[in-house]
């Protein structure tokens, strides 16, 4: 009730602005600054005391104090977007696309796409009905019924998905500087621990506004990888690395015969990894001056993705084959690998301080949200948080290095996660905005949205399951053929 309360109060100062609502808000929602709503949230709750880690205490903060979390414009926004999504993931796709087949990828690309894109939309509404909520554990919050065991699940399952993925970074660096130095000139472990620190001091600056400067900067450089990468497979021809002689490079529309549900499975996954971002789009608009612009940096990115991730899949595919690794430079010589790969590791250090301040963000607003230390440069500020970031990377060095292959990795972080964020939690939200209006007197194409909405909910609980069943599974076949390395060595990991 007192969430209903609270959005009828930012409703009406709203509809006091006089300006019309623009393309992409939710019903009713007006454009007005993000201080005249904070003023009628505040309003609505002054009247009862809150506790420090109650959202409305923490979002009145976020333009009071030395520090204004909420300074980001969409075109940075499309900054951080464009850092998360062009990743090292993509050199993925080709390996999908050689489980799937050709025709049988593309279309996994394109259906994931579109279904990204609809479902990020309806969570940008959901944040602007409720412009009060910072972070997905919020949101969760919110969706179940002000559920406080749903807070925390939610809470919870960020930080372990941000911590897995500073993992995957931890590890892959040490993967890149591996494949670029000299056999055995580098110990693996040591190499990991430093790219661990180099992060963790990249996630200092407490405000995604510095960040977003950073994602461009990674976006721009993976695309070179990934350029380099199609247009090395061409120059090799038909000829990938660990081409058996007799053994010609081949194609297939769809899944290749002797496919099992457990490698396909596995394969999709790691298309679905790769676009599913959302856990961390709440963070992103809270930080935004305008809220309501930040759909036009969701179309900007997802146009670019499916392109991006399409022709990478389609050109490597199209020339290694049966042949093609994952990551995909893999396929390629020595050279060309190394070449390639050395455009990788800014993508991976700078998509690794992404994931950490969104994770480092939200357990700080847990302990110094309503406090003046949450919005003001106290010593007590500036140390918990130079703890809590030193922390999580930490523990995601340990995760990294207990789990060391990628392929792997991404498609277990798909299964635990993606299912609820990338799918579940949305069908929620859509059903909380159209209460009311979802089947009884609406029209044929209201009425299909719905029934949509509820496929997705059975789409997210079948990546969870059985996705975590094939997941398991390949990682006990990994280990079974001995392609898994040691953790915890000073062995090369190089690919």
């Amino acid at each position: 009730m007192q969430d209903e309360e609270n959005a009828t109060a930012i409703d009406s100062a709203s509809s006091n602005s006089g300006q019309a609502a623009p393309i992409g808000t939710a019903e009713g929602e007006k454009k007005t600054t993000p201080a005249a709503k904070d003023e009628a949230v505040a309003g609505d709750i002054n009247a009862q005391p809150r506790d420090k880690t109650d959202v409305y205490s923490v979002h009145s903060g976020t333009e009071s104090g030395e520090i204004n979390y909420r300074s980001m414009s969409w075109q940075k926004a499309s900054g951080l977007l464009f850092g998360e999504y062009v990743c090292l993931a993509i050199l993925s796709f080709p390996g999908a696309f050689a489980t799937l087949g050709m025709a049988g990828g593309i279309l996994t690309v394109l259906l994931l796409g579109i279904s990204t894109l609809y479902t990020s939309l309806t969570l940008h509404k959901y944040c602007l009905k409720y412009p009060h909520l910072l972070h997905i554990a919020d949101i969760g919050k919110q969706l179940f019924g002000g559920s406080r065991i749903a807070y925390e699940l939610t809470f919870l399952a960020l930080v372990l998905n941000n911590t897995f993925l500073m993992g995957l970074h931890t590890l892959t660096g040490a993967e890149i500087i591996n494949t670029l130095a000299s056999p055995g000139s580098v110990c693996t472990v040591g190499i990991a621990i430093l790219i661990m620190f180099v992060c963790a001091v990249g996630t200092l600056p407490r405000k995604l506004d510095n960040v977003a400067v950073m994602g461009m900067v990674s976006a721009v450089t993976m695309f070179i990888a990934i350029i380099l990468t199609m247009a090395f497979s061409g120059a090799q021809g038909r000829q990938p690395a660990g081409i058996v002689e007799g053994e010609p490079v081949r194609i297939t529309a769809f899944a290749p015969p002797g496919t099992t549900f457990v490698a396909g499975f596995d394969a999709c996954l790691s298309v679905i990894f790769t676009w599913t971002g959302q856990i961390v789009y709440p963070t992103f608009i809270s930080e935004c001056t305008h809220p309501e612009d930040f759909h036009k940096a969701l179309y900007a990115v997802t146009v670019a993705e499916f392109v991006l991730f399409t022709l990478c899949g389609i050109v490597v595919y199209f020339y290694a084959g049966q042949y093609t690794g994952s990551p995909a430079v893999a396929s390629l010589d020595d050279t060309y690998k190394k070449i390639a790969f050395s455009f990788v590791l800014p993508t991976t250090i700078i998509i690794g301080i992404i994931y950490a301040s969104t994770a480092a963000k939200m357990v700080f607003a847990r302990i110094f949200g309503g406090t003046k230390h949450y919005a003001s440069n106290t010593f007590v500020g500036w140390a918990g948080w130079i703890t809590i970031v030193f922390g999580l990377w930490a523990f995601g060095w340990v995760i990294g290095e207990a789990i060391p292959f990628f392929g792997t990795l991404i498609s277990l972080m798909s299964a635990l996660f993606d299912g609820w964020f990338g799918f579940i939690f949305w069908a929620f939200a859509y059903f909380d905005i159209k209460k009311g209006q979802l089947w009884k007197g609406q029209s044929l194409l209201r009425k299909a949205e719905t029934a949509l909405n509820c496929f997705l909910i059975v789409v997210g609980a079948f990546i969870t399951g059985p996705g975590i069943y094939a997941t398991v599974q390949e990682i006990l076949n990994d280990y079974a053929a001995g392609s898994v390395s040691t953790p915890f060595t000073c062995a090369s990991n190089a690919i």
